[in-house]
């Protein structure tokens, strides 16, 4: 996946990254009730970079979602951004965007924008689902997409409303999401629930490892590791991963609308 570089690749990882693969077979019924966010809500996080035992303040993401028309049908318009601190620009700057149209009723993607520009590597992808054909219309032509396909940022989204009281540590979460005009059969491993403790606070959550594409910065499989709030919201508070050199944290710092109490935060730092 040409472009994903030490930024961004965790960074992504906030949108469950897999590879290629055979996986576990997912349900053909494409609906999921949405319970976990809402129009308005804005999550923001801050990407840390460890080499030699020091974490650095490498750069922010944030997340913010509000409720638009697409074709006539009601969706929400998240908007995934990341971007380096100007001190880390030097050593590799980052100014990434990440668009996805959603359908408020089914939670299905129908439209996804990636405009990225990492260490002067710009690329441009704007992609429309034909859920009716199963289809995905790219700059660079048509491909055929599973029923259910959801795009790198609506993939996140999804997972947030996956019943995890259902799970047994080890279980596996199957879906497809379509990138780079590809078809990722991918999964994540649901390991339990934990007290974790981050720059914002400490938590109760739900612990995941998401399978990783093998490449220049990652080495691939269940290196990383995802814990996220053991609430309603199931969001995203603390993301590691060990890398080629080093390592990175990505932890939430902020973040407004939620749609539920926040209920897993035993205590604000």
């Amino acid at each position: 996946m040409k472009g994903i570089k030490l930024f961004a690749a965790p960074l992504l990882a906030l949108f469950l990254l897999g590879r290629p693969a055979e996986g576990p077979v997912q349900t053909t019924d494409c609906a999921i009730p949405n319970t976990a966010y809402k129009a308005g809500e804005k999550v923001s996080f801050t990407v840390y970079y460890n080499v030699a035992g020091i974490y650095v303040n490498a750069g922010i993401a944030t997340f913010t979602n509000t409720l638009e028309t697409l074709n006539g049908r009601p969706v929400f318009h998240i908007v995934g951004e990341g971007k380096t601190n100007d001190s880390y620009d030097w050593i590799f700057k980052v100014r990434d965007k990440y668009e996805t149209y959603v359908d408020t009723v089914t939670m299905q993607t129908l439209k996804f924008v990636r405009n990225v520009n990492e260490g002067g590597y710009k690329k441009f992808q704007n992609v429309t689902f034909n859920k009716t054909a199963n289809t995905a219309v790219t700059n660079d032509g048509v491909f055929k997409v599973p029923p259910c396909v959801q795009d790198v940022v609506s993939s996140v989204f999804y997972a947030r409303n996956i019943d995890f009281s259902r799970l047994r540590p080890d279980d596996k979460i199957a879906f497809s999401m379509f990138l780079d005009n590809e078809v990722y059969n991918m999964y994540i491993r649901y390991l339990g629930k934990e007290t974790i403790k981050t720059k914002y606070g400490k938590f109760r959550a739900i612990k995941f490892k998401p399978m990783l594409i093998k490449g220049t910065i990652f080495e691939g499989g269940e290196n990383m590791t995802v814990w996220v709030t053991d609430d309603a919201n199931r969001i995203p508070v603390r993301i590691e991963s060990p890398i080629v050199v080093g390592k990175v944290k990505i932890d939430m710092m902020a973040h407004e609308n939620l749609r539920n109490p926040m209920t897993a935060l035993i205590k604000k730092n």
